[in-house]
């Protein structure tokens, strides 16, 4: 028998696009639009608050670019992007010192351990 190689998360089918230079191609996390309270309430994206960083997750990235790779979770200012549209979905644009910080795994397999 042959042994099957199982699906990881980041296996997708290519991208019809080819990033330049420093720049980043980063798929917004689902969890972005609304959060929830300590005590379970949820917070709509409206609400209005301070300066807050959003996180998303490298589908691409130009030659450039250093710190980061594909299947990276960084964290960035939803302000200091441009959206673009491809395959019907919309992913962000950025530049690598748009940046502020990409995600360390955790050794347990269990994600990041972040909670920003």
């Amino acid at each position: 028998m042959s042994a099957q190689r199982p699906e990881t998360p980041a296996a997708r089918p290519e991208l019809p696009i080819r990033m330049l230079n420093d720049r980043l191609l980063v798929q917004l996390d689902q969890d972005a639009s609304e959060r929830r309270s300590t005590a379970g309430i949820v917070i709509p994206a409206t609400a209005a608050v301070g300066k807050r960083l959003t996180w998303g997750a490298v589908v691409a990235v130009g030659q450039h670019v250093r710190q980061v790779t594909v299947g990276d979770r960084v964290l960035f200012d939803p302000d200091e992007r441009a959206e673009v549209e491809l395959e019907a979905r919309t992913y962000l644009l950025l530049r690598e010192k748009d940046v502020h910080a990409v995600a360390e795994p955790r050794g347990d397999g269990q994600g990041t351990g972040l909670y920003l």
